[in-house]
């Protein structure tokens, strides 16, 4: 992912108001490993239900404000496969985050929701070592399953945010 700044940031967002862009607090910017991330998502300090994730969307940092479905999101952990990473080894740390749509759907009350890993871990799953029941010893075939997986990522966590900046 291309490092981005506050300003593309608070800008990037399909389905927040100006002002809850403006109001979020962000993470640290400069210490993100951005070689290694596919996305960026955060939870807001401030507002404990809240989150956020920025991706590369048609080349374009696009995001999303999303909100926990469960107050005890965070603190107890849902077992379950993430709807992103589709991680099966990690699978006691996922969340139902639910965001508003884009636009007037958005604004009439229509949401969209998915399961993610609740600490956005997701860009450091798919690039686990595969095990050797997935890719036995040849090195070849570990490269290109972590591959997939990253690619697997990025494709439906960028099919979840298109999907909320539609307009249906």
């Amino acid at each position: 992912m291309n490092p981005l700044t506050e300003k593309q940031i608070r800008a990037s967002f399909l389905n927040a108001s100006k002002r809850e862009a403006a109001q979020a607090t962000l993470p640290d910017l400069d210490t993100l490993d951005w070689e290694h991330l596919d996305y960026i998502g955060w939870h807001d300090r401030k507002a404990p239900l809240s989150a956020y994730v920025v991706l590369e969307l048609d080349g374009e940092p696009t995001g999303v404000l999303l909100r926990a479905a469960d107050a005890k999101a965070g603190r107890a952990r849902t077992k379950g496969v993430c709807a992103w990473c589709e991680d099966v080894v990690v699978t006691d740390d996922v969340s139902l985050y639910v965001a508003r749509r884009g636009g007037a759907s958005g604004r009439n009350g229509n949401t969209i929701g998915t399961l993610i890993c609740t600490e956005f871990g997701c860009s450091r799953n798919v690039r686990r070592k595969p095990t050797f029941t997935e890719a036995g010893n040849d090195p070849a075939v570990r490269e290109l399953i972590v591959d997939r997986r990253i690619a697997g990522l990025r494709e439906r966590a960028a099919r979840f945010v298109a999907e909320v900046g539609s307009t249906r």
